[in-house]
């Protein structure tokens, strides 16, 4: 029995479009600046060296730039416009995988993870960011109130973003040991709703859904969306707020140095002996 193909969501050529487009306009790069900064404190703990080491799709260089002198070897792999074109990483080549805000546009996050791990070397790590959870959970909201309203219906606006804890269960599906995962909420204020899209494009994190509306949202909706976003996620001094959540996940492949689980019924003492003993 075969697997089912992924579902395609995003179209990853427009995603491509709209990051050239981003740059154009001048990259909004702050959450890729915090990220990138963050991933080399977390990379400073690791009490190991990293000769070879790439970069998976991340935009720009904002991870070079952080990791240098932390890293031998850096480079950089783009994610593939296909699905099913493979990422150009030879299998156990890696001592370190990383990638940085690119991971919550894959269409089969489950079968990149799995050629990432097989690309690293036993006890090579995977530590990466994406946004998920609750991401830009206000611009849903009101988008879809202003569509029902205005427009009797509701398009998808925003991407479906990943649960912390599914993020998890895919790294263990993926074949990684000791997986972790942990959220960083960053709330943004903004002046208004038209100034957070402003962001979006300048980041390249506009709609590539291929499911997405392919005609022009009315002038009156959009009005609606920043009336109801002021009405409903705005402080006391008028500005908006926007949620991002970004997932860290971490996994190392398999090597026999590494911590392992007890084999059932090689425990020394039973659960019934620990709990007679606390109730004496």
């Amino acid at each position: 029995m075969t697997a089912s193909p992924a579902p395609i969501l995003f179209d990853r050529a427009l995603l491509r479009t709209r990051q050239r487009r981003a740059e154009r306009l001048g990259a909004a790069t702050f959450l890729l600046d915090r990220v990138a900064e963050e991933m080399a404190e977390r990379l400073q703990v690791v009490v190991r060296e990293f000769a070879d080491a790439v970069d998976v799709g991340t935009p720009a260089d904002a991870v070079r730039d952080a990791l240098a002198g932390r890293v031998s070897r850096l480079a950089h792999v783009d994610l593939p416009d296909s699905e099913f074109e493979p990422l150009p990483i030879s299998s156990e080549s890696l001592d370190l995988a990383v990638s940085a805000l690119a991971f919550q546009f894959v269409n089969d996050l489950p079968g990149m993870l799995a050629q990432i791990r097989r690309a690293l070397k036993p006890d090579g790590l995977l530590l990466a960011a994406m946004t998920g959870g609750q991401t830009l959970t206000e611009l849903r909201q009101v988008f879809a109130a202003a569509e029902a309203e205005c427009e009797g219906g509701v398009s998808p606006r925003v991407a479906p973003f990943v649960d912390l804890r599914d993020v998890g269960a895919l790294l263990q599906r993926a074949g990684f040991a000791l997986p972790v995962t942990d959220v960083d909420r960053i709330v943004v204020r903004y002046d208004d709703a038209f100034a957070l899209m402003q962001d979006l494009r300048r980041m390249g994190a506009t709609n590539v859904l291929k499911e997405r509306r392919r005609t022009p949202t009315r002038r009156a909706t959009l009005l609606r969306m920043a009336q109801v976003y002021a009405e409903r996620f705005a402080d006391s001094d008028g500005r908006i707020r926007a949620t991002f959540d970004i997932i860290w996940l971490s996994g190392w492949s398999p090597h026999e140095s590494q911590q392992q689980p007890l084999k059932p019924g090689s425990a020394k003492a039973s659960l019934a002996d620990a709990v007679k003993g606390r109730q004496k």
